[in-house]
């Protein structure tokens, strides 16, 4: 059972990793779109184990066993996520981070990298997005289709349990309304100072590689973009090995050597 964080909107669930000779700043973990951190599975354990620093996972509002959604979300949604997070973090008394977001966790995280410069020193980004692209649209579509058609709802329902039907509209609703057509923020994070590393999959069904190159133009900051063969939207699943191996080297030492 994971633990509880009292914040000003009310409880998310939250869960810390030690491996053994664990130091340093932790590495924050920032799940996707419709995560939680059952979803991660092992992964954050096995990025801890590799750079021997401690974790920390969370899930936000409306995710896992967190309280549910408050309000009806708007454009801005992940821009009060990552505003959020400071809060988070300093309920749970962490006072500087290195952050890894999937997909919306890599939008949050680059935008918090933005929101509050000195708190975070290394963003690493998979499948994250900054504008929102034709593939994308089409890909929640799709995905749309499959919870009507499919057993989706219940693979998610294991997760997020009765709130499922609502994070899951949440997310869907706001990626696919008119408005949020034009979101892009490009100039939003053009803060970020700390040191990006920004992965996505060569055949990720919900963003082209033009986000890596976005990315890589808006930060402030040393940057380094991989698309990643043979690899969809799951990178830390569908490219593990590579993916770890990047990662590891990324929180360990800062800038990835060129011959990588």
């Amino acid at each position: 059972m994971d633990d509880r964080l009292e914040l000003t909107q009310g409880r998310v669930a939250f869960r810390r990793i030690w491996p053994e000779a664990a130091s340093g700043t932790p590495i924050v973990f920032l799940h996707e779109g419709l995560g939680s951190i059952a979803q991660w599975r092992d992964f954050p354990e096995a990025l801890c184990a590799a750079t021997k620093r401690p974790g920390f996972v969370y899930e936000r509002f409306g995710h896992g066993t967190s309280d549910p959604i408050a309000a009806k979300r708007r454009s801005d949604y992940l821009h009060r996520e990552a505003r959020l997070l400071g809060e988070v973090l300093d309920a749970a008394g962490i006072a500087s981070a290195d952050l890894l977001g999937h997909s919306d966790g890599g939008s949050i995280a680059l935008l918090a990298g933005a929101f509050d410069p000195t708190r975070y020193h290394r963003i690493a980004t998979m499948a994250a997005h900054v504008f929102v692209e034709k593939v994308t649209r089409a890909g929640i579509e799709k995905a749309v289709e499959a919870w009507r058609t499919t057993d989706l709802k219940q693979r998610l329902a294991r997760y997020h349990g009765p709130g499922t039907e609502a994070l899951f509209f949440a997310w869907a609703d706001i990626w696919l309304s008119a408005p949020f057509a034009f979101w892009n923020i490009e100039a939003d994070i053009r803060p970020v100072g700390a040191q990006v590393l920004a992965l996505q999959g060569e055949d990720d069904e919900y963003g082209s590689p033009d986000q890596l190159a976005r990315i890589a133009r808006a930060v402030t900051g040393f940057s380094e973009t991989r698309l990643i063969p043979d690899c969809a939207h799951q990178p830390q699943f569908q490219a593990r090995d590579a993916v770890l191996d990047l990662l590891a080297r990324f929180f360990a030492s800062g800038p990835i050597p060129a011959d990588r």
